[in-house]
């Protein structure tokens, strides 16, 4: 039984509360670690270890090419390390081992980027319309950053604000899942071991009442990146308001992955089989929707049950493994559920839709790839995230038909097209309401494309110079240099 304890200012700290939380490896359902349960109190001192030193000691005093090159130093540790790293992940949240080397594989491409942007985030020379007046503007760090992650992908996600934060030259508090901790406590420790002055990046591991909502409310701390529910990020918002704080909401999805019959099919067929089966359906932008043209509905749904029902399940160490457990045990309870109101609400099953109890799933939380047809966009099924591997297909006839079933949605995270028609490729990509289109492709992301939802999908950007941005803030001086002074009550 491995123990972790929080981590400010540099140390290794047990939490106020004394207490611990346990976590258990989702394929076997062992327990395998103990979290120090953080409270109130720890928050309190891990923000006091980010303001001290955002504004005393080495990090404030790191010219930005400085900064820059810490970073790269950063990712070289992490890609060193990767493979260590990947396993807590795996035993963590149950992706498979591929899966998760392949993202920490990625992840050093973050700070490397944004290692180089460190010093390029310059202001302006503002030419100003009265005589007289010299202007510019600066940049400067918006201050202390609370960073909250899910379970997912939580170094991945945690990258995608941290890299930016840090070449911003902000401070940060960490609240990751109560479900996935442990992974995020190595990585920190990694930073700090290649250099990172203690108490620029902290973490108090908890739960939301105790160590989230806390955090958001501290004061001192100047922005919230969430990435998470809706609902719980519609809490954040209102809650961040209160002190009137910078928020980031990276948030839910129900994503239409369109499929016309002009389209490559067997590229569409791989395309939507990983959209929603990789990860077991756990991201939030998994093409949760299958949009068919008419034309083409009854082949082309055949051709997606037949190739999700070759699935491999099992160890997500095994790299012949294709589809894991579901992580937590709530999420494998709410997937079952939204099956059972799929089939309340007359869909018709047309693979799966069963947990796996035997074989190599045995002692975990599997639940079979589940394709239902028949799916009325109106339904729950197709208005609800279920976060896991459970797919809604709905026909359409044409173009027109298929934007008004992908913006009849609260959603607009993510959408696929898959067309050989270069006008409806843009076509599409111009009407669909969401913050990313993939035509013939789908889940592709990179550090240099801005990330982000429209309507209830969530605020801001991340990834791209965009995500820096929000961690800044720019400040205007206006210097008289030969102005002469006229009336005072006369704006000039």
């Amino acid at each position: 039984m491995q123990r972790y304890l929080l981590h400010i200012n540099g140390q290794q700290v047990q939490s106020r509360t004394g207490g611990f939380f346990p976590t258990d490896d989702p394929y076997s359902g062992a327990r395998w670690a103990e979290i120090a349960r953080g409270g109130p109190q720890d928050v309190e001192l891990a923000v006091d270890a980010a303001h001290a030193a955002l504004t005393s000691g080495a990090w404030p005093e790191l010219t930005a090419s400085a900064r820059g090159r810490l970073l790269h130093r950063l990712g070289d540790a992490i890609a060193e390390r990767g493979d260590e790293l990947a396993r807590t992940e795996v035993r963590d949240n149950g992706k498979l081992l591929t899966e998760m080397r392949g993202q920490l594989g990625y992840i050093p491409e973050w700070f490397y980027y944004y290692g180089g942007l460190a010093d390029k985030l310059v202001g302006d020379v503002v030419p100003l319309d009265k005589k007289g007046f010299f202007g510019y503007t600066t940049t400067s760090p918006v201050g202390v950053v609370g960073i909250i992650t899910p379970w997912n992908s939580p170094l991945l996600l945690l990258t995608w604000k941290l890299a930016p934060a840090l070449a911003a030259g902000c401070t940060v508090v960490i609240k990751p899942s109560e479900f996935t901790s442990a992974s995020t406590l190595d990585f920190v420790r990694v930073l700090e071991e290649a250099g990172l002055p203690p108490g620029v990046v902290n973490v108090v591991t908890g739960y939301g009442a105790d160590v989230g909502e806390p955090l958001v409310d501290h004061p001192r701390v100047a922005k919230i990146s969430f990435t998470g529910s809706d609902t719980t990020g519609r809490r954040i918002s209102a809650q961040a308001a209160r002190t009137f704080k910078h928020v980031g909401l990276e948030l839910g999805g129900k994503s239409p992955n369109i499929v016309f019959d002009d389209a490559d099919l067997d590229a569409a067929v791989n395309g939507v089989i990983s959209g929603i089966f990789a990860a077991t359906g756990q991201t939030c932008i998994a093409g949760s929707r299958l949009l068919v043209q008419s034309s083409i509905h009854d082949e082309f749904v055949e051709r997606v049950v037949k190739l999700a029902a070759t699935a491999k399940m099992g160890d997500p160490l095994d790299p012949n493994t294709q589809v894991g457990p579901i992580t937590t045990p709530d999420q494998y309870a709410k997937v079952l559920d939204y099956i059972n109101v799929a089939k309340s609400e007359g869909a018709e099953l047309a693979l799966g839709g069963s947990e796996v109890t035997s074989g190599p799933c045995a002692g975990g939380r599997f639940i079979e790839p589940t394709i239902f047809t028949g799916v009325a966009n109106s339904s729950r099924l197709a208005q609800e995230e279920v976060f896991g591997p459970v797919l809604a297909v709905i026909p359409f006839e044409d173009e027109a038909e298929a934007v008004a079933i992908a913006n009849d949605s609260r959603f607009g995270l993510g959408a696929g097209v898959w067309t050989a028609d270069i006008g409806r490729a843009f076509r599409m990509s111009a009407a669909i309401q969401t913050g990313t289109v993939w035509v013939n492709t789908y889940r592709a992301v990179s550090y240099l494309m801005p990330f982000g939802g429209v309507k209830d999908s969530g605020i801001g950007r991340e990834n791209g110079i965009d995500a820096v941005r929000d961690y800044l803030q720019t400040k205007s001086v206006w210097i008289n240099i030969g102005a002469t002074t006229g009336n005072p009550f006369v704006l000039r």
